[in-house]
């Protein structure tokens, strides 16, 4: 098989072990002769699966006591409205850092209530994260997006917050450390780091449950899936599976920390080829860097050059680092499955453009 470069933004890159021992349950689930895409979530064997995926959850990020941590089905885009079904009573304050935290809030609104966007970096195409705003005391909650993987930025510090605080961190959960006592609810699309398409993991602290007055389709209620074990309905089970395999693999090379200073090694590797480099410039402030997606683009007055060397990188083997649609450039997603040697071979190609181009 030709040797490929993968910086997809999602569906992510996955360890080897996980697609491996996918492919082996997919033959046989767990000695059962029956084939993973085909086991009953009624079962024993599954049920272990379920159990051990939480606890690896609960193990990887040092969950405190009085947290749930759920696995459902619709992605992260599902709980953009889940979260507001559960928590939304009179008002709720969002910070619109890119395209998915102005989705989240979009949702919120439908839903009626008080909605307001405390501060937002839309001035400036999303190219940095808002400072110096002031979070309402008397909102429900105050939602973030942790990381923007368009446009390349990335909060990486637990802020402190008045109210409950909800995060959107599909695209860098288990990248770094997180202290998840200061959030009440934490919710991402397994597929930008943590899995497979098809599941979301929320971590939802059962406190600020049951609070709201209005209905709350029992789908969406998050109370619905903590009784249930995450198995109201049936799971997602492939994708679960995989997500398990993805955190047994963590596990097995030191956990967040080890693969957090694994992923500052990699974003700096390629940032500073990028400010290095004579045809490239990144797009990101500097301070708000995201060390999962490194977003760039060809340098002043470089700008027809783009289409060219997309082409060279893809003869190189270098795959999914067209930025996206609605901003273009490039963007190397550098998740936790991406390796040093990735993102070096990355370096090398930008390298081998400029002096092409010399």
């Amino acid at each position: 098989m030709k040797k490929v470069h993968v910086f997809n933004a999602g569906p992510c890159l996955l360890p080897q072990v996980a697609i491996d021992n996918a492919i082996e349950a997919m033959k046989d689930f767990k000695g059962t002769g029956v084939s993973l895409l085909s086991v009953s979530h009624r079962t024993k064997e599954w049920e272990a699966v379920m159990d051990e995926c939480r606890a690896n959850w609960k193990e990887l990020l040092n969950i405190p006591e009085g947290y749930e941590v759920l696995f459902l089905g619709g992605g992260a885009s599902m709980q953009f409205l889940c979260v507001a079904a559960n928590l939304l009573e009179k008002k709720a304050a969002y910070l619109e850092t890119g395209l998915w935290a102005k989705k989240a809030c979009k949702e919120a609104k439908g839903l009626g209530g008080d909605v307001v966007v405390v501060a937002s970096s839309a001035d400036a195409n999303y190219s940095y994260v808002p400072k110096g705003y002031e979070i309402p005391a008397d909102a429900d909650y105050f939602h973030i997006t942790t990381n923007n993987t368009i446009y390349g930025t990335e909060i990486r510090t637990d802020m402190d917050s008045p109210v409950p605080l909800v995060a959107d961190m599909s695209s860098d959960i288990l990248s770094r450390p997180v202290d998840v006592s200061k959030y009440a609810v934490i919710y991402a699309g397994a597929q930008k780091n943590a899995g497979p398409a098809g599941v979301a993991v929320v971590i939802v602290r059962k406190d600020v449950l049951g609070k709201v007055s209005h209905y709350i389709p029992t789908m969406l209620d998050y109370r619905t899936h903590i009784d249930k074990g995450s198995m109201f309905n049936t799971p997602p089970v492939f994708a679960v599976f995989v997500m398990n395999e993805t955190l047994k693999w963590l596990k097995g090379i030191g956990g967040v920390e080890a693969i957090h200073e694994r992923n500052k090694k990699k974003a700096a590797t390629l940032y500073a080829e990028i400010d290095r480099n004579s045809l490239f410039r990144g797009t990101a402030a500097v301070e708000d860097r995201s060390i999962m997606n490194v977003t760039f683009v060809m340098a002043e007055g470089k700008e027809e050059l783009q289409d060219e060397f997309l082409a060279f990188a893809k003869e190189r083997g270098m795959v999914g680092i067209k930025g996206h649609r609605s901003v273009g450039g490039f963007r190397a997603s550098i998740y936790n499955a991406c390796s040093q040697e990735d993102v070096e071979a990355l370096v090398k190609v930008m390298q081998e453009f400029e002096n092409l181009k010399k």
